[in-house]
């Protein structure tokens, strides 16, 4: 296993992501912290609050693990130090683990709080964040695997009603998807561990939470990794004075929102759509419902409350409610004694909204560290891509473009020239020679014309050989092209935002991760680059 890094600037990656790895003092006004200066990191680690209620945290944490089935004590030890600080990342539930860039965040956040444990001297924690309150089950339902010339989704068939996805249980339907990817995917001396592991976590009836939870603990629990979420009614209950806060500063928070949003508008996008309020209500009918703020007060599908009315609601159950993608950093900062969040490029953008809303928790935004972005290139891979002449970054593009553009050079070879120019200098290197044994002997002059006749016809031949090997080469190349695209770019994406790590463990082991974790363990992990990792 090697590595090299690959520019950002020629990948698809967003303007503002772009200008905040490379250029963050154009972006300085929408974050607290550079993520790449030794200096803010370390005056962010100065002023990270130790809350209050940190061994209540603690304790809550600690039954949420009970429910999700695993066992952390020795994290929750670490965590519990009044000294402590964590890096932090989070990502959807998906099915059998999702993509690449799961992985990838977890391996950054373990390696980040590895480096700056060293750098603080005191105790870093590397935690992820469960998101237990997303509801999009359509978008975490389906495992990706790359064929040999082509890419393949498998879909996990099941419902949802509205109800966060880590609420839901795990179908029969698991073992369908399960069958699907076994005849998919090779039989390796992996398989058999891969599937018991999977087998294990995923169980019929287990919930998608208590599934990825204890996957990522069999992972990478042994690096210290601790599991953290929100959905569980003992975390709901520490957290809800930021449910009413947001309720009560709601118009100071959507301007502050709104304008933050506007300005970074001007030049990049906004990430997210603001609301007039950042809570959802779950309800036990009709799933996640959007509360709205109104004239006369609140509302959220056939439910109405008054201002005081919601707020008693808050107090008396705020299981019952949910954050959205504003307020979900507020509750996991107020929980977690947080130096950093590792963000992949669409969260970096949606924190350059947000700034000035943790003021009104009386939080600040924490740094905000890229996520480690690479791909993973087989060896197979990496020995064809030498023959083609394109650089990583072109397989992003239309195949059909490729094709074309791999066609043009191969017609870009003058054959019928090469040769024309050759049966040329045959017929002048043959003039001198034909007319001495003409002299010598003159009954010889239709042996020479028969025998020079006799090259030019060989010649042909050679041409015609030439140009079926120059299409043979051309089609071999078109099948290669095809192939590095579906491993590196399916879809006409990054492989990391497509492909399931699940086909990269069965391949090669459980212990990858591992690999390359120590493959970055005495090296700059370089977050502003793309890595590209030979296996």
């Amino acid at each position: 296993m090697n590595k090299e890094s690959y520019t950002f600037e020629k990948l698809p990656f967003s303007k503002l992501f772009k200008t905040y790895i490379h250029d963050y003092s154009k972006l300085s006004s929408f974050y607290n912290y550079n993520p790449l200066s030794n200096e803010d990191i370390q005056l962010r680690a100065e002023r990270t609050p130790y809350g209050d209620s940190h061994a209540q945290n603690i304790k809550a944490l600690k039954s949420y693990h009970t429910t999700l089935g695993i066992n952390q004590e020795v994290a929750l030890k670490k965590l519990e130090n009044k000294n402590a600080l964590a890096v932090v990342t989070g990502q959807q539930l998906g099915v059998y683990g999702g993509p690449l860039f799961t992985i990838y965040k977890t391996l950054t956040t373990i390696l980040l709080a590895r480096e700056w444990e060293s750098k603080l001297g005191r105790p870093v924690v590397p935690v992820f964040w469960l998101a237990d309150e997303d509801h999009d089950f359509e978008e975490i339902a389906w495992v990706g695997i790359p064929g040999n010339t082509d890419f393949k989704k498998f879909e996990y068939q099941a419902t949802s009603n509205g109800e966060p996805v880590a609420d839901l249980k795990i179908e029969d339907s698991i073992s369908t998807l399960m069958e699907e990817l076994q005849e998919e995917m090779p039989e390796t001396d992996f398989s058999d561990a891969i599937w018991d592991l999977f087998t294990t976590c995923c169980s019929t009836g287990q919930t998608f939470a208590a599934a990825f939870a204890q996957m990522m603990d069999k992972l990478f629990g042994k690096h210290g990794l601790l599991i953290a979420g929100s959905n569980y009614k003992e975390i709901k209950e520490i957290v809800a004075p930021a449910f009413l806060c947001s309720v009560d500063k709601s118009e100071e928070i959507l301007t502050a929102l709104q304008t933050q949003s506007e300005a970074i508008e001007n030049d990049f996008h906004a990430q997210v759509h603001v609301g007039s309020t950042n809570l959802f209500y779950i309800d036990k009918e009709k799933g996640r419902l959007k509360i709205e703020k109104e004239a006369e007060g609140w509302s959220a599908g056939h439910l109405k409350w008054s201002t005081s009315e919601l707020k008693e609601t808050i107090e008396n159950a705020p299981e019952s409610f949910s954050p959205n993608v504003f307020l979900r950093p507020v509750i996991q900062d107020q929980l977690l004694p947080t130096l950093g969040y590792v963000a992949g490029p669409g969260e970096v953008a949606y924190y350059a909204q947000m700034k000035e809303l943790y003021p009104h928790f009386d939080l600040e935004m924490p740094v905000i560290f890229p996520r480690f972005s690479a791909t993973l290139i087989e060896s197979g891979i990496d020995r064809i891509m030498d023959k083609i002449p394109f650089e990583f970054h072109r397989y992003g593009e239309r195949i059909e473009d490729l094709e074309s553009e791999y066609a043009k050079k191969s017609e870009d070879i003058d054959v019928e020239g090469l040769f024309n120019n050759w049966k040329s200098g045959l017929a002048s290197a043959s003039e001198e020679p034909h007319e001495l044994i003409k002299s010598m002997d003159g009954s010889l002059d239709a042996t020479v014309g028969k025998t020079v006749s006799t090259f030019e016809n060989e010649l042909n031949k050679l041409k015609g050989k030439v140009y079926r090997s120059i299409k043979q080469q051309e089609q071999t190349n078109i099948q290669r092209i095809h192939k590095i695209k579906a491993q590196l770019y399916p879809e006409n994406g990054l492989q990391e935002r497509m492909v399931s790590f699940i086909y990269f463990m069965n391949k090669y082991g459980l212990d990858i991760w591992d690999e390359i974790i120590e493959l970055y363990s005495d090296d700059d992990l370089e977050l502003d680059k793309h890595h590209l990792i030979k296996l």
